[in-house]
């Protein structure tokens, strides 16, 4: 079932793209299907950031409700959920595009061993369309002139570190597969001045014998995973071939623009906050000057119907 629904079809995908390229070179394929997927992937990258988005900005009540409860979890818990629910925000909304990307890498990691393994895959795993296609009859004539290459650079098939020794030219696409992945990390949790590390905050705990504040404890977990999950996949994609570094290298720079257009949109809504800010300042100055005008303005009334008042008991007199 994995295979029918995730493996063929993502491989497929790649070695369509492959047999239409001009000049039909397997690293450029290989960057233009990473690209092609991200697309695909938009609307639930772009829900995924808003959710984000949301998130941050909902930090400020969060703990105002964790001050307002002190401490009494059942109460906290029970009110973070009605905030969510009233913002609309999921928590766990990263959890989908994680396990979409993991799919399509486990899928992608299939489909290029076989092809590593033995090029003859190209043409037996294909569907019958791409395999009638022009590029793919003269592979299935001669294989030999599949070349598995970054534009001739960088040897798809070999791994940074295999039985061949090191191999630079992975290394460095491994590298910057890691640091692809710190940096979109970090665009996504910013840095807070305040901030305390995961060591400190349960040395306090322990020290007073209160419990740390989860919150706190979250957010000091989001800032070690920052640094986590670049080492894990420069341990994991070091010893895989080096096609699979590209494709983590390259999704990552999409990521990275990807996110910027979106969390780049906050600029935007600050200053349509703060002029919606300004405009209900205007209408509450212009309020008080209003009724500080009537205010002004009664007691004269009231003089005036006074003195006319004692007027009319003047002329009753005489």
């Amino acid at each position: 079932m994995f295979e029918n629904l995730i493996v063929l079809p993502i491989f497929n995908l790649l070695v369509f793209i492959y047999a239409i390229l001009p000049g039909h070179n397997f690293g450029l394929a290989l960057i233009i299907f990473t690209v092609v997927v991200r697309m695909l992937m938009w609307p639930l990258i772009r829900k995924q950031l808003h959710h984000a988005k949301a998130m941050r900005k909902l930090q400020p009540e969060i703990k105002k409700i964790k001050q307002a409860t002190k401490g009494d979890r059942q109460k906290e818990s029970m009110m973070l959920m009605q905030l969510y629910k009233e913002r609309e925000v999921s928590p766990f909304s990263s959890l989908g595009v994680l396990a979409v990307q993991l799919v399509i890498f486990i899928g992608l990691y299939q489909g290029l061993i076989r092809v590593i393994e033995d090029p003859q895959a190209l043409i037996v795993h294909s569907y019958s369309w791409i395999a009638n296609l022009g590029w793919m009859q003269q592979l299935a004539a001669d294989i030999g002139q599949f070349d598995a290459t970054l534009f001739g650079l960088v040897d798809l098939s070999r791994s940074a570190l295999g039985s061949g020794g090191l191999y630079i030219p992975a290394l460095l696409l491994v590298i910057g597969s890691a640091a692809t992945q710190y940096y979109q990390s970090k665009q996504l949790m910013p840095d807070d001045k305040n901030s305390r590390g995961l060591r400190q905050i349960m040395r306090e705990a322990s020290a007073t014998g209160k419990q740390a504040d989860q919150s706190e404890v979250q957010a000091a977990t989001g800032r070690m995973m920052r640094y986590f999950i670049p080492v894990m996949i420069f341990v994991v994609t070091i010893g895989l071939a080096s096609a699979l570094a590209l494709y983590w290298f390259t999704s990552g720079i999409v990521a990275y623009l990807q996110q910027s257009r979106i969390l780049g949109q906050d600029k935007d809504e600050l200053e349509e906050l703060a002029h919606k800010d300004d405009k209900k300042n205007d209408k509450q100055n212009a309020k008080k000057q209003v009724i500080e005008g009537e205010v002004i303005q009664k007691p004269k009334t009231k003089n005036q119907k006074t003195k006319k008042t004692s007027k009319s008991k003047k002329r009753r007199k005489r």
